[in-house]
């Protein structure tokens, strides 16, 4: 029994020693601000993340989800801003949140915010019509090229990452090719499902139900290499088997929306490393691996210093659209 019980001391010890300690760990509810309505991507990206934690017991304190997605998410980025140093709330957005202030006039800018991590990101798909006798990303835009302006994409919002999108395809291929803004990404699937677009450039999960309906189909994926699901989703079809853009007809190398968590500035940084601790083990569950195939998205977690690289790497690129287009805010 002594033996026994020295065992169990000294394994006891090992873990406390192998476990990370944290200088900051929350007290008392925590706070999770979605920048967007309740049963979107974002909602729902932060609830999963909710779920995992409680599951597993990762937090202490528990967890309150706030939705605030007014004026397209500043409603949040806003509220998060103004509780500076404020360890008790984690915000949910995507770029959004460094890329709004740049194109439009917003009460914060992206230093009243702290970025804690990305964990995962939502690829753009160019979609046309079933009944299309567009195959390739090439013969898209040998049309469009045929005929200047007349060729439309349906998208979601005005000078967001749809728009954004069409305007980089324009400039890498010289056509000319127009955009119609709908309310969300749903209502540009159906605009292309009754073939009232030419495309529309809809994350996978978008059009994934008029896909395997036969209603629309995917021409390729804006990532450099193919999407890694071998899964067949629409008859013999699945996420691997569509091209990447820039192997059939259109040099975009990479161009994807990521899934992104943050706090106000002024932070203690040793709640940051809480916090970035949390969702690293987060994203290393199955059931983070479940909702990545569920939604289709790519697995892909940053922080630190490479998630800060990404978002200078961004912005670059999406400035030089805004101001190519006369976007910019200011």
């Amino acid at each position: 029994m002594k033996k026994s019980l020295t065992i169990a001391c000294i394994a006891a010890a090992a873990a406390s020693v192998a476990m990370p300690a944290f200088a900051f760990e929350p007290d008392r509810p925590v706070e999770f601000v979605v920048t967007a309505g309740p049963g979107g991507g974002t909602d729902i990206f932060a609830r999963t993340i909710q779920a995992i934690i409680t599951k597993y017991e990762l937090m202490k304190a528990p967890i309150v989800v706030v939705n605030k997605g007014s004026a397209g998410g500043a409603e949040g980025f806003v509220y998060a801003a103004t509780a500076k140093g404020d360890a008790y709330k984690l915000t949910f957005g995507t770029n959004n949140a460094y890329l709004l202030p740049i194109r439009a006039k917003v009460p914060y800018t992206e230093a009243d915010l702290t970025p804690v991590a990305a964990l995962a990101s939502d690829e753009f798909v160019l979609w046309v019509n079933g009944k299309s006798d567009i195959k390739t990303a090439a013969d898209f835009i040998a049309k469009a090229k045929a005929a200047p302006g007349e060729l439309k994409v349906a998208g979601s919002q005005s000078k967001d990452v749809d728009q954004i999108l069409t305007s980089m395809i324009n400039d890498a291929t010289g056509a000319d090719i127009g955009y119609v803004p709908f309310k969300s990404g749903g209502e540009a699937a159906v605009q292309l499902a009754g073939d009232h677009v030419a495309a529309n450039v809809n994350n996978p999960s978008e059009n994934l139900g008029q896909w395997q309906a036969g209603m629309v189909k995917p021409v390729c994926v804006f990532k450099s290499e193919r999407l890694k699901s071998e899964t067949k989703v629409a008859g013999n079809e699945g996420w691997s088997d569509i091209p990447t853009c820039k192997e059939s007809g259109i040099a975009i190398d990479n161009y994807a929306m990521p899934r992104t968590v943050w706090m106000a500035a002024g932070v203690d940084p040793d709640a940051v490393a809480f916090y970035t601790d949390v969702l690293k083990k987060v994203s290393e569950t199955p059931e983070w691996q479940k909702y990545l195939a569920d939604t289709s998205q790519s697995g892909t977690y940053m922080s630190g210093a490479e998630f800060s690289d990404f978002i200078k790497k961004d912005e670059t690129a999406v400035s030089a659209v805004l101001k190519r287009e006369g976007w910019l805010a200011n």
